[in-house]
């Protein structure tokens, strides 16, 4: 459970910083200048979102427990590494619109459509499916998002200013990468 909870969070907390949802962090906590609401709602959308995506794959390892699985769970981890050195973007429709809501459920709502199908969803089914523990994988990639975007929220455009995002991209496609190939010596008994 230590190795989910610690992973998840290292990945997640690496893979999210300069990703779209960061930025969205961002935009929130500029649009609406109440940090705390924002923040909670980032951590309710990823709880939902994430939990539902280990909730994937951890039963998808289950039923498909194989080395054929195996080694496509494998392929994913260097995939999402690959993925991870795509530099991220906003997109205009992506963008929250005024809303009448408030900063609590603007941010909920918006944050768990943002993370529909993001590097950081993709990578928590992975993890899902690895660990086979959706609670400890939704701990730590929860962990991880906050760890990533907390900062974002109270810091803004200053923290991403400052920090070198293409160091902190190369170091999660080295560890999504690690894991994969680790994963595939396992795989083959190398391991």
């Amino acid at each position: 459970m230590l190795e989910a909870l610690t992973t998840s969070t290292a990945i997640v907390a690496l893979a999210e910083i300069g990703d779209k949802t960061q930025l969205l962090a961002v935009i929130l906590a500029t649009r609406f200048r109440k940090p705390w609401p924002v923040i909670g709602g980032i951590l309710f959308a990823t709880l939902a979102n994430h939990f539902l995506a280990a909730l994937v794959g951890s039963t998808a390892a289950s039923f498909l427990d194989g080395t054929a699985f195996r080694y496509a769970v494998a392929a994913g981890f260097i995939v999402m590494g690959l993925w991870t050195l795509v530099p991220d973007k906003l997109d205009d429709d992506e963008a929250p619109k005024p809303s009448r809501f408030g900063p609590f459920l603007t941010t909920l709502v918006a944050f768990f459509i943002v993370e529909m199908g993001d590097k950081t969803q993709v990578a928590t089914i992975a993890l899902g499916a690895r660990f086979h523990d959706a609670l400890a994988v939704t701990a730590g990639t929860t962990l991880g998002m906050m760890l990533a975007n907390v900062p974002a929220v109270f810091l803004g455009h200053e923290l991403i200013k400052r920090v070198p995002l293409n160091v902190v991209r190369m170091l999660a496609a080295l560890l999504f990468v690690a894991i994969g190939a680790w994963l595939l010596a396992q795989t083959a008994g190398l391991l």
